[in-house]
Order: C-alpha cells, then sequence, then structure tokens
C-alpha cells in the first residue's frame, strides 16, 4: 500500500483508496438526516429540503473545494495532515502558527474518540429494525473491543478486504438512493442554494440544524491525514464516486422522508429506505463499513501522536512496527486510551442520537486551524492574494457559522470532547515549552577545544578502558559544539578512555520520510561525530541505524572497530560497543519564575510516565549506561554565609 505505488489513478489505486480514505466521511448517511430531524419530531418537508440543500452545499463548498482541491496541494513530499501543513508553514518562523498546529491536533484527536462509537452504534442499531427490544450496547462495546484488540498485531491480514467492503457499501448507498429518488425525483430541487437561505434565515429554529449537517463533512480533516496512503489524484478521483453515492443517498433519505410529512420519525431514515428483506444484508455491510471507518481513524490517531512526538509535542512513548506497510504503527499506550474513551462514551451516551447531539464541536475548531495554517502556507507559495482573501472570508465565516452551530452540543455532551482536548492541548504546550526552558540553558562548549583532552585521554592506559567505543547521543545542533556535560561525563565523572568516542546526532526535519546521515572524523579513528537527519514521521532507531553506518564505513575502511586488545585483535574481534545517556534533572538549587516552576514539574512528571531516553531511541538497554546530572537552570542570588571562629 505505499504512496509510492499510488501517485498514478489506477484501478487498484482508486480501490485502496476507498478503503483507507473514505470511511469516516463515507459512514455518515448512517445518522446525518437522523440528526438533523431529530429523534421523535415531526417530520417537516421544508426542514428536509433545507437540510438536503445545507448538506449538498457543504460537501461541495467544505469537503470539495476547500480540502479535495486545496487543501490536498499541501502536501508534504506526499504527506498530510494538521502536523504536516504545520512542517510547511514553520518555515515561515512565525512562532506563534504552532498554536493553530497544536489545538487542531488535539481536537481532532478528541472528537475522533466519539467517531467509533457512533458509526458502530449508529450501523447495530438497525437490528432494532427487525428486534425492538434488542440491548446494542454489549454488541457495539464488543466489537470496539476486537477492533482496538487487533491492532497490535497490523492490520495487514485485514487492510486488503478494506476497498471491496467500501466499495460493496458505496454501491449500496447509490442503489438504495436512486430506488427512492425514483420515487420523488421533485426531492432533487434542494441542489438549490435557496432552500438552504430559507431554512437558515427564516425558519425559527433553522440556524440550529447546521450542527446536524457539520456531521455530514466531519471526516474531510481525516480525508487530509490519510494523503499520503494513496495519493493527492487518486483521492480526487475516487471523491467524484463517493461524492456521488453520499448524495444519491442523502436526496433517497430526503425523499423518503417528505413522503411521511406530518408523521413522527422514531427510526432511522438510512434503514427506512431498504427494502425489509435486505435488512439483515444491509445490517451487515453496514457494520463492516464502521469498522473501516473506525479503523482509519485509529491508523490516523497513531500517525498523529508520532507526528507529535518527532516535533517535540508530545512525550516519548513506545511505538511498534507490527507489519511492513510504510507508515503503519502502533502506539499501545494510545490505543488502551483510544478503547477506553470509546467505551466510556458508548457507556455514557447510551443511544447514537446522544452522540450525535454531542458530535462536531471539537472538530469544526480543528477546521478552523486549518483553514488559519492553509492560509499562510498559500501566503507562503504566492498565491494570487485576491483568491487568499476569498479563501480566508469564505471559510472563516462558513465555519464559524458551523462553530456557533455547534455551541449548544456543549452543554449535550460536547464537553467532553472539550475537556479531552484542553488536556490534550495542555500536555502538548507544556511538552514544547518545557523542553525550550530546558534547552535554553544547556551550555555547549567548542569541541575542537577538547579533542587534545579527548586523544591523550584514549592513550592514557594508566586509565582503566570503559570501552572499545564510546557512544553519547549529543543536542548540539552546530557540528563544531559539544555539550559541557558531556565532557564532563568523560573527563571527570569517573574518566573513561575509549579508542573511539562517537557523538550521535538526530535532526528532525519538516519533510516526512528523510532518512540521511552525515559523517565527521575530528581525528582518524579517535573522534567522530554522525548526523542524522530524518523525516518527522521516521521514528528514531538509532541502534539499528548507527549500526548501519558502521557498517558502511568499515566496508569503504573509514574505521576500524576491531577490538585494540592484541589478543581479540589478532582474531578479529570486533570491540565492545558503550551508549551513555545523560538524563537531566532540574536542580533543587533553581529559583525559577513561577509559571516556568509549574511548567517544569508538569514536565517532570509526565516524562516520568513516558519512555526512558535509551528506549526511545531504540538502544539497547544492555549496553547503555544512564548518568543523571543537574540541570541548573537559574542559580540562586549568591549565599551571604560568613566563617566565624
Amino acid at each position: 500500500m505505499s504512496s509510492l505505488n499510488l501517485k498514478k489513478v489506477s484501478a487498484a489505486g482508486a480501490l485502496i483508496t476507498l478503503g483507507i480514505i473514505f470511511g469516516d466521511i463515507g459512514t455518515s448517511p448512517l445518522y446525518v438526516l437522523k440528526a438533523i430531524v431529530g429523534e421523535n419530531n415531526v417530520i417537516d418537508s421544508e426542514t428536509i429540503l433545507g437540510g438536503l440543500s445545507c448538506i449538498f452545499w457543504t460537501l461541495t463548498l467544505q469537503t470539495t473545494i476547500k480540502y479535495v482541491i486545496l487543501t490536498l496541494r499541501a502536501d508534504n513530499k506526499g504527506e498530510g495532515g494538521i502536523f504536516a501543513l504545520y512542517a510547511l508553514v514553520k518555515k515561515a518562523k512565525i512562532k506563534w502558527l504552532m498554536f493553530p498546529a497544536v489545538i487542531g491536533g488535539s481536537t481532532l484527536l478528541a472528537d475522533g474518540i466519539i467517531t467509533p462509537p457512533i458509526s458502530v452504534a449508529s450501523a447495530i442499531e438497525g437490528l432494532r429494525v427487525m428486534s425492538p427490544g434488542i440491548h446494542t450496547i454489549p454488541i457495539v462495546i464488543a466489537i470496539l473491543t476486537a477492533l482496538f484488540t487487533i491492532q497490535q498485531f497490523g492490520t495487514k491480514f485485514i487492510g486488503k478486504s478494506f476497498g471491496p467492503s467500501m466499495l460493496i457499501w458505496f454501491l449500496m448507498l447509490s442503489t438504495l438512493g436512486i430506488v427512492q429518488i425514483a420515487t420523488d425525483i421533485s426531492v432533487l430541487s434542494a441542489v438549490n442554494p435557496y432552500y438552504a437561505y430559507k431554512l437558515l434565515f427564516l425558519h425559527p429554529e433553522g440556524f440550529l440544524v447546521l450542527g446536524a449537517v457539520f456531521l455530514c463533512t466531519t471526516g474531510a480533516e481525516a480525508l487530509y491525514s490519510d494523503l499520503g496512503h494513496c495519493g493527492r489524484k487518486n483521492i480526487r478521483f475516487t471523491w467524484i464516486f463517493v461524492k456521488t453515492a453520499l448524495l444519491l443517498n442523502y436526496f433517497g433519505q430526503g425523499a423518503w422522508l417528505i413522503a411521511r410529512e406530518g408523521q413522527t420519525l422514531t427510526s432511522n431514515p438510512f434503514y427506512g429506505i431498504m427494502p425489509e428483506w435486505f435488512i439483515p444484508v444491509g445490517i451487515i455491510i453496514s457494520t463492516i463499513a464502521t469498522v473501516v471507518a473506525s479503523q482509519a481513524l485509529i491508523s490516523g490517531s497513531f500517525t498523529l501522536i508520532n507526528e507529535a512526538i518527532r516535533l517535540n509535542f508530545w512525550p516519548k512513548v513506545k511505538v511498534n512496527y507490527p507489519t511492513d506497510l510504510r507508515g503503519q504503527l502502533y502506539i499501545p499506550s494510545l490505543n488502551w486510551m483510544l478503547l477506553a474513551g470509546c467505551i466510556g462514551i458508548v457507556l455514557y451516551f447510551q443511544e447514537s442520537s446522544g452522540m450525535e447531539a454531542a458530535y462536531g464541536l471539537a472538530i469544526v475548531l480543528t477546521m478552523l486551524m486549518t483553514t488559519t495554517l492553509l492560509t499562510y502556507y498559500m501566503i507562503i507559495k504566492r498565491y494570487n492574494p485576491i483568491l487568499i482573501g476569498l479563501c480566508l472570508v469564505t471559510y472563516i465565516t462558513i465555519e464559524t457559522s458551523f462553530l456557533i452551530a455547534n455551541l449548544h452540543k456543549f452543554t449535550h455532551g460536547g464537553w467532553i470532547t472539550l475537556l479531552i482536548g484542553s488536556i490534550l492541548i495542555a500536555v502538548m504546550l507544556i511538552w514544547y515549552h518545557a523542553r525550550k526552558i530546558r534547552n535554553r540553558y544547556v551550555e555547549f562548549v567548542p569541541l575542537a577545544e577538547y579533542l587534545p583532552v579527548l586523544e591523550d585521554l584514549s592513550h592514557d592506559l594508566t586509565v582503566p578502558k570503559y570501552a572499545t567505543h564510546l557512544v553519547y547521543l549529543t543536542s548540539a545542533n552546530d557540528r563544531q559544539e559539544i555539550e559541557s556535560k558531556i565532557i564532563y561525563s568523560i573527563t571527570q565523572k569517573q574518566p573513561k578512555r575509549a579508542d573511539i568516542y562517537w557523538f550521535l546526532h538526530v535532526d528532525v526535519v519538516d519533510e516526512p520520510y528523510r532518512m540521511e546521515y552525515k559523517v565527521n572524523e575530528f581525528i582518524h579513528d579517535d573522534v567522530i561525530r554522525i548526523d542524522f537527519i530524518l523525516g518527522f514521521r521516521i521514528a528514531p532507531r538509532i541502534n539499528l541505524m548507527f549500526r548501519k553506518v558502521v557498517e558502511d564505513m568499515v566496508n569503504k575502511k573509514e574505521v576500524d572497530i576491531r577490538s585494540r586488545y592484541k589478543s581479540l585483535n589478532k582474531n578479529n574481534i570486533i570491540g565492545d560497543f558503550r551508549f551513555v545517556v545523560i538524563e537531566k534533572f532540574v536542580s533543587f538549587e533553581n529559583e525559577l519564575p513561577f509559571y516556568e516552576k509549574v511548567i517544569l514539574d508538569v514536565y517532570a512528571f509526565l516524562k516520568h510516565l513516558s519512555l526512558s531516553e535509551e528506549k526511545a531511541f531504540g538502544l539497547d538497554t544492555s549496553s547503555v549506561t544512564v548518568e543523571t546530572m543537574p540541570l541548573i537552570i537559574a542559580p540562586p542570588k549568591e549565599l551571604n554565609l560568613k566563617r566565624i571562629e
């Protein structure tokens, strides 16, 4: 499924795109019309036509023009998503742009906790058409639990069925919609924007309907996030088919509802338009489609947090790679956190109608943040100023309207996603700023001044040899500098004699999948620095990467890694490698401003919960020494201490 194979439009590419990209937005017909009318409300043709008109123009203006046409152009070496967009605009050196990225990423993740429950619950509740008294909650929880449990094994074994499953789903949507539209073709008049205007501005409570209409486009942000899996051309080509299928089904449900004007809505119109004999099949197809949609969201959440870790917005957590598929990863802590959140949502709301009342409030904030970053991207790329202004005004107006219409959801459960989003925002900002504070006070010294010391120590036989190869991770961006703490560790904190000193530096760049390295040999076979240049979607598996670099250097006869002990060297035995990781802790001697003290205290707590440095960099724990050293950020004033006799 590599994006390298999917740059050109093809039948195979389109099929894969259906399975990966459109699950979230594609399952919206399960609940949008039901949410617009409202369960147990009287069906009103004016509301139906106005709602359909709003859906048509939302999918056209918001999903098609903003996301499929404009935002997909903002790809970072083929990758999309709000953090990929931030990596592009970060080059503008505008510091506050990190806030839209953090807010957008956090709210997308928070509202995503409702997506699997609302989709699966809406599908399973179709069983009530055949058995009104059935309890659906245990079934929904069982499906969600199974879905999250299989994540640790990767989805390669079921991924091949995603495309065909969604193709069947969209064909079902189209067929059911066409059959119903044929009974009342006048429903197509809702394409006229006048019906939307009439509902929003002339109907007493019409504007609030926008909160339900917004559910038809919530998957647009996920569509952009999954750009790297399938490529822009395949997404645009396939969207024509997907949008057609969605609109046919929406208008088909509309025709079914209008035929029942004046009646009270007691069942989901999605299942209402199905022939009775087809309902069992429809429920099975719907359930499979919602599982696919949920899988896409889970994979997107893993990618989002992985990017946040690389961009220093999130604590380092364990990341696994269950399959050889590019970009597929598994984050255990996030997986079980999402499952707990999904089960909590199911138990709290009980019904999909309750989830509809809360869904969308957080993700509209994500869209506003994407609009902000997209505007700066267009400015950087020198788009026509008139086009930039028109897009900004149009989408700020549309999304602000959606936000206002969704505000009433706060008291209906929307506060849950906003609370989760706020916690995630706080974690990201604290982690980012704490590292900035700490890095501000890390002392660097010129490496050239200490090269003679390192060379002399390396040949001083009176000092016991610590290792043949001694490897330090350095945060110095300048290759001519080194942390003073590393020099202190080598020369003073138990002098460490080694035959070769290696300094490794990881530079995370704004490109997603870049994997390069540079070698600087300061003293031949004695002091060597390796700079890894990695994309923000590449995990820094330093142990494996360093081994590869050493193998390349040995093959080019640039370094001799054999043991320097005569007996071992004679038999070509490779010398031992010892990694030293320096963990810095904030010293008690610091006198910090209250704001910075709180940030660093929370940072220390989060760091305690996160992976250690050696595990985060994929180092073999059997060959790693961890040294702790105090970080004195703001030393106290001179003590007025007097000696007395």
